[in-house]
């Protein structure tokens, strides 16, 4: 799962600067988040062949069993802005 604001520039009026990306069950529990992209995961994230284009933009490697997620974007230190979140179906 990536969030993406500041590689859509020019694309999308409003973007985010910096994203913070949640990952959550279905239950509502968090199963993971992340800030920059780099910070955690970078190895994995490189790995998929997909990592954002913006180290300001965030991404988690996770192995789901099926049913419902939900992905939650949002701007660092509140700011608000559009995002795009996209979820990868990876071998």
């Amino acid at each position: 799962v990536r969030a993406i604001a500041p590689q859509v520039t020019g694309f999308l009026s409003g973007e985010l600067n910096d994203t913070l990306l949640e990952l959550h069950e279905s239950s509502g529990a968090l199963i993971a988040s992340t800030d920059d992209w780099r910070a955690t995961q970078e190895q994995e994230i490189i790995a998929t062949g997909v990592p954002p284009a913006d180290n300001r933009e965030s991404a988690i490697v996770a192995t789901l069993n099926p049913g419902a997620y939900t992905g939650i974007v949002r701007g660092k230190n509140n700011t608000t802005g559009v995002a795009l979140i996209e979820a990868y179906n990876l071998p």
